[in-house]
């Protein structure tokens, strides 16, 4: 079982390292006038326009990041991140299909978790890059695990934030009762319904109060189906069962080194989802975790997570 009980817990995959960190000031990495500086560039997925903010790295041949946000949120999400991993990677933040400036396509078969893969890559593509350091928070850490799955020849490391291998969130959805009772939420969002009853104005009140208005802006420019289309199409539903051997065996690997966060107030993906997760993994995993932090880690623990990432990207 892994222990979550320490303030950072490091595993590597062949021994576990526990390391303290000295969190500086918020605001440190100066993303005040970040809305001012980014390029706004789209992407074409397939006939779907994918909008991405972009900030040249230090160099034309420096490496990409590509910066995946989750539920509800988009570009700006990685705010405190982009500036400091611009330093020594060109940065590229997607608005998910549905949200923001990128298109809305109909259809929940339009948001099938293939089509999201295809959505990153064809970012990567735009940048003239062939691969990338790929980083995700929440729905943008499902579909990151799944491009590293099945794109890993584009996956140079992977970032999660918040999300659980999905083969650990199947478990405890189908052992956890406390799991099961925290992700209501996910299965009210699957029901034909559930558009009555979420609007942009109740989705932009989760954002800091400090941007909040940038995060109205955005959310009325986005389709609510939509955003309820990735649960529709992607989450487990219920009656949950775990992966059986069969369909472990046949799930790929991950390839790369991972580095992942989670906050371990996180009440939607407990942190028990996190157990046995490297035995999905074929390089290290460094893992760190943060009681005073939620769901948004990247947010409530910004100084912490940017500087361990800016950190972990220059070894």
């Amino acid at each position: 079982m892994l222990s979550v009980a320490s303030d950072i817990f490091i595993k590597y995959s062949r021994g576990v390292v526990l390391v303290t960190f000295i969190l500086l000031p918020a605001g440190a990495w100066g993303a005040e006038d970040l809305l001012a500086r980014v390029h706004h560039r789209y992407a074409d997925s397939s006939g779907v326009k994918i909008h991405y903010a972009h900030l040249d790295g230090p160099s034309a041949g420096a490496p990409l990041a590509v910066f995946v946000h989750g539920f509800p949120d988009y570009w700006y999400s990685w705010r405190n991140q982009m500036d400091a991993v611009a330093k020594t990677h060109e940065v590229a933040a997607l608005d998910l299909r549905g949200y923001n400036l990128s298109d809305k396509p109909t259809g929940v078969e339009n948001y099938d978790m293939k089509l999201l893969i295809g959505d990153v890559l064809s970012v990567i593509k735009a940048c003239g890059k062939e691969r990338a350091v790929v980083i995700g928070h929440d729905w943008g850490g499902a579909i990151a695990w799944s491009v590293a799955m099945y794109a890993s020849q584009v996956v140079e490391r992977l970032i999660i934030v918040n999300l659980p291998h999905m083969n650990g969130l199947r478990r405890e959805l189908a052992n956890n009762p406390e799991q099961q009772k925290n992700s209501a939420y996910a299965r009210a969002f699957q029901e034909p319904d559930a558009l009555l009853k979420v609007t942009a104005d109740g989705l932009a009140r989760m954002a800091p109060e400090a941007v909040r208005p940038q995060y109205l802006e955005a959310f009325r420019l986005s389709s609510i189906e939509a955003m309820l289309n990735y649960y529709k199409r992607n989450y487990p539903r219920a009656p949950y069962a775990v992966a059986t051997s069969e369909e472990l065996a046949s799930t790929p690997r991950v390839k790369c080194r991972v580095l992942q966060f989670h906050g371990l107030k996180d009440t939607a993906l407990l942190p028990s989802g996190l157990n046995d997760e490297w035995k999905w993994l074929d390089e290290d995993l460094t893992l760190v975790t943060i009681p005073s932090a939620g769901h948004w880690s990247h947010w409530e623990a910004a100084e912490l997570v940017t500087r361990t990432m800016v950190d972990w990207l220059k070894r």
